[in-house]
């Protein structure tokens, strides 16, 4: 499984966005997008499941390959 910082590039460059279209999207800042990109999540910034839930969103990808790509384990769905 790739990281997020690869994911998101391959990712983006599929998708033919900036970081700052993706932020666009996402309401998440274009730094810290690239960071994401650039550091993955073990960098000096880490994504809040939330903002991974964003990511996941606006690049069409399945919410649990983003969160194993950051290292996150996938909740269980609520009851």
């Amino acid at each position: 499984m790739a990281d997020l910082g690869e994911l998101l590039q391959v990712t983006m460059r599929r998708r033919h966005l900036t970081a700052q279209a993706l932020a666009e999207r996402t309401g998440i800042r274009t730094p810290r997008i690239r960071v994401f990109a650039e550091d993955g999540a073990d960098g000096p910034i880490q994504p809040t499941e939330q903002e991974l839930a964003e990511l996941a969103a606006a690049l069409g990808l399945p919410l649990h390959d983003v969160l194993g790509a950051a290292h996150v384990p996938a909740r269980a769905p609520a009851s």
